[in-house]
């Protein structure tokens, strides 16, 4: 359940910016069109953490990256635009509220930055500034990864 949680409150996140970009969704079958950008995202857990002993607290935590695709040869401001624009959605310190049992650090129930514990929730917070890594050729795109690391408290 907790994965599940994070994986939609982080595409939720994704789906939200605007201007909007057509998405390759994980296992999803999508087809680029030609000449037009588009990105991709994948959630990828880690070993999950058990800051402390004796109860029924952990950490799940990981890397939810978003690739995007544009097309060759039209130059980088487009595509570095938008992975800034990315950083700037999933900065470090924001968390999302998920309604599922567990644990939170959060105030409400959208991205913020406030903590406090409420039973009943887990909250996905971005923990390191974004990371955009370097482009490279990928058939008739450029590609660019940008890697959001995130971690989520859980009570089991």
């Amino acid at each position: 359940m907790s994965i599940s949680s994070v994986r939609a409150a982080l595409e939720s996140k994704l789906n939200s910016i605007t201007p909007a970009l057509a998405t390759a969704w994980q296992n999803v079958g999508y087809t680029p069109v030609t000449g037009t950008p588009y990105q991709s995202c994948f959630l990828m857990p880690a070993t999950p953490s058990n800051p402390t002993l004796g109860d029924t607290f952990y950490r799940e935590q990981g890397i939810f990256q978003i690739s995007l695709f544009y097309p060759l040869l039209a130059g980088p401001g487009a595509i570095e635009t938008r992975a800034e624009l990315i950083r700037k959605t999933f900065k470090r310190g924001t968390s999302a509220i998920i309604e599922v049992r567990g644990i939170s650090w959060d105030r409400g129930i959208s991205w913020d930055d406030g903590i406090i514990w409420e039973l009943g929730k887990i909250t996905v917070i971005i923990d390191t500034t974004p990371y955009i890594g370097q482009g490279r050729v990928d058939g008739d795109r450029w590609h660019v990864p940008v890697k959001i690391r995130w971690q989520a408290g859980i009570i089991a």
